[in-house]
């Protein structure tokens, strides 16, 4: 008797990908996931995007600080193109985060919703503010940090994306980046402005800017929002590795990070309550506490992802 033929046998049963058959994934899987190039029409909406923000920065930057100021006019329509910058920026997101069963998540996304939520809190307090000259800083990063998704489209995350822990760190996690990111651009632009005090006096739009003692007080609220959401970060991290992962939260480079990131954004607000740190001790702070956060998720992300060439870690 002849032994039974399998049905499809000429059907090659597919092979693991490289960088996760320890996973069990296969690399029809993989694709099935998302991991395809982006249509042409999105990627038009990312270019669009990155150069209203580009150009929007180059204005700004022409206006506000080689030039006399902009008109009131000017600073309408400059508000208006961001606006539309803004919502571009967010219909691209929604694509990227959620282009297929799942959520897409990668370095590249996590800067484009960083740069999108920092922008966004910059034009809202344009309008009670005048600092509209600060974009001028971080448009340019948003210009590049719209386009990233379209090319690395970072890794789809698994069951543990419908879990409200997961939701909430993610949320926080975002939010934290945020405004750290303006906390940073904001100490570099007081910077700035000192220098030019000593100079020469500040002229156009910049001589109406608050006092730097006003934008100090602003600086270090945003640097508190900021800590307490670090803390819940750190908080629902844990909570969260248990809860989906049932193991505690692991000694890896994120967490070393992080948490080294919190103990100096605390000793920057115990400095400033206690021996009354400003000026460039305060940035210098600042800016360290900044590249940590950097590194802890985005950076270990990117050696992943574009040097490692892994897409889980």
């Amino acid at each position: 008797m002849q032994p039974a033929v399998p049905e499809d046998s000429s059907q090659p049963i597919a092979a693991p990908c490289p960088d996760t058959a320890s996973k069990g994934r296969y690399a029809p899987q993989a694709q099935s996931l998302g991991y395809t190039p982006q249509p042409m029409s999105a990627i038009l909406i990312h270019a669009i995007a990155a150069a209203l923000y580009g150009g929007l920065a180059a204005l700004i930057w022409q206006t506000y600080w080689r030039g006399k100021g902009p008109s009131e006019r000017l600073i309408l329509t400059t508000r208006g193109l961001l606006l539309v910058a803004l919502a571009l920026h967010a219909i691209t997101l929604h694509r990227d985060l959620f282009a297929s069963a799942g959520l897409h998540m990668g370095f590249a996304q996590a800067l484009s919703v960083t740069l999108w939520l920092a922008v966004a809190i910059y034009w809202v307090q344009s309008f009670f503010v005048p600092l509209d000259a600060m974009q001028a800083f971080i448009l340019p990063l948003a210009a590049v940090a719209v386009f990233l998704p379209a090319v690395f489209r970072g890794f789809v995350a698994g069951e543990e994306s419908a879990n409200l822990g997961y939701r909430l760190h993610l949320v926080c996690a975002m939010a934290a980046y945020s405004l750290f990111t303006i906390a940073a651009l904001h100490g570099i632009f007081m910077s700035m402005i000192e220098k030019r005090l000593h100079r020469t006096s500040l002229r156009g739009v910049l001589a109406q800017v608050p006092p730097l003692l006003t934008m100090e007080r602003v600086l270090f609220r945003i640097i508190g929002a900021g800590f307490i959401l670090l803390t819940l970060v750190l908080i629902t991290g844990i909570f969260f590795s248990e809860e989906v992962f049932g193991r505690a939260l692991r000694l890896d480079h994120k967490t070393v990070f992080g948490v080294l990131s919190w103990f100096i954004f605390a000793g920057l607000i115990f400095g400033r309550w206690r021996y009354g740190w400003r000026g460039r001790t305060a940035l210098r702070w600042i800016l360290a506490g900044f590249l940590s956060l950097l590194l802890a998720y985005v950076g270990s992300r990117f050696v992943l992802e574009v040097v490692l060439g892994r897409t889980h870690v």
